[in-house]
Order: structure tokens, then sequence, then C-alpha cells
């Protein structure tokens, strides 16, 4: 059975951010519902990584496309990049540690 509630509960944005700019991240996308579903599914096609912050989400809701995060943003929005870095350089050594293995084959 279809729930409008439930799926109007899904939420998603996503955000750019260029280093050299040096100015706060921009959101490009977000949504409920479909809308926040294309933005997984685009994600995942493109293996960026999702993290799951509720909270983030519906504020990033309010701002919009092309905007830069508020500055009351700026600490959680610096955790998930925190994180996001952790995580590509963990892939990075598992990569690593992979062909390694299979080069001593």
């Amino acid at each position: 059975m279809y729930d409008k509630r439930e799926f109007q509960k899904r939420r998603a944005a996503a955000l750019k951010y260029n280093r050299g700019e040096g100015s706060a991240p921009k959101v490009v996308a977000s949504g409920r519902g479909a809308v926040a579903d294309k933005i997984v599914e685009k994600a995942k096609e493109f293996d960026v990584p999702l993290f799951k912050n509720e909270a983030l989400a519906n504020s990033l809701l309010d701002v919009d496309i092309g905007e830069k995060i508020p500055p009351q943003l700026y600490k959680t929005v610096a955790e998930v990049f925190i994180w996001l870095l952790s995580s590509e350089q963990l892939a990075v050594k598992e990569k690593e540690a992979e062909e390694e293995a299979n080069k001593q084959k």
C-alpha cells in the first residue's frame, strides 16, 4: 500500500565544495520523495558516498539550489566532509593492500 507520508519523509541533498574558491559549500540538489530518491540513485551511480543525517538534510532543504550553506551548518557539514575524506583514504588503502596481495600471488 502506498503511504504518502512515508514517501515524503525521504529527504536528500547534494553539496558541492571547491577548495580553491575559498567559500562555503553550495547546495546543488535537494528534495523529498521521488526527488530524494533520484538524488540518492545518481550518487550511487557515480560512487558518491552517502551520509545519513536527517536533521542536516532537513536544514539543507531550506537552502535554495546554488546557494551557499548558512554559517550555522558549517560545523556539521565540516564533520561530513571529514568523514568523506576518511572514507576515501580508507578505500585507497584497502585497494593498495589488495593490489599488493595480488602481486604476491
